[in-house]
């Protein structure tokens, strides 16, 4: 028996290639509502929150419903309801109450999107989610539609493995253009010919970024920025897609 041969040292990232880089928002741009709203519903039909959780939210939602509201404002009554109810709750709750709405409803997705994720992936993109919803539900989701990596909300836990209702890294998390930044360091990515995708004004700093912003089904803000930077604006109704541009 000849000599063992030493192990073939192992390439650092600084050895590797860059990944191109496609950057997604997840909540309207991919799923066709919102992860956290699920979650909230699901929570409460298993009675890990009281019922009248609803009500924190349940004024902003009519309002919604009659377009006499903004989305923004529904969103944010579910995110102080979610937060306010969250102390206390087992992490294994939580786990369970997002693995569920994902089983039951990750296909329930956007079709263009959907198509765009799965073109850049054959083409080797690094697929990037950068979200506002928890990262928990994010971790479950994700990995059904292809992503290599997701970035959402992270919320303390305690000793228990019960949640403190604090949120780690809270400045960090709602800055995605940070979150992109800390991404490209770690995974080896570069900006060349790299994609954003989103449809609210918090997707602009990411979409300022890449090389190529696509504004998917934007809200009137995202929309008004996008018309003055030229930027793609894609809608999806019913069985079509749209491609608004200048005439």
């Amino acid at each position: 028996m000849g000599p063992m041969k030493a192990p073939a040292p192992k390439k650092s990232p600084k050895n590797v290639m860059p990944r191109k880089v496609a950057v997604f928002d997840v909540d309207g741009t991919i799923f066709r509502s919102s992860l956290l709203i699920q979650v909230v519903d699901q929570l409460i039909r298993d009675g890990v929150f009281p019922e009248d959780a609803q009500k924190t939210y349940a004024k902003e939602y009519e309002r919604w419903l009659d377009r006499e509201g903004n989305y923004q404002d529904y969103i944010d009554g579910v995110v102080r309801a979610f937060r306010q109810h969250l102390r206390g709750v087992h992490y294994g709750e939580l786990a369970d109450a997002a693995e569920r709405v994902v089983a039951a409803q990750w296909k329930r997705t956007y079709r263009y999107t959907r198509e765009l994720l799965r073109e850049l992936k054959g083409k080797g993109y690094f697929l990037l989610a950068v979200s506002h919803s928890p990262k928990t539900v994010l971790d479950k989701f994700c990995p059904r539609l292809g992503f290599d990596k997701s970035y959402g909300i992270v919320y303390e836990i305690g000793p228990t493995d019960k949640f403190t209702g604090a949120v780690v890294d809270e400045h960090l998390i709602y800055n995605k253009a940070n979150i992109l930044k800390r991404a490209m360091e770690k995974e080896n990515l570069k900006l060349a010919y790299s994609v954003g995708v989103g449809d609210t004004e918090t997707d602009i700093p990411i979409l300022e970024m890449v090389a190529t912003p696509i504004c998917f089904n934007p809200n009137q803000n995202l929309y008004k920025y996008a018309k003055r930077e030229g930027w793609e604006i894609v809608v999806e109704r019913k069985d079509m897609i749209y491609e608004l541009k200048d005439k």
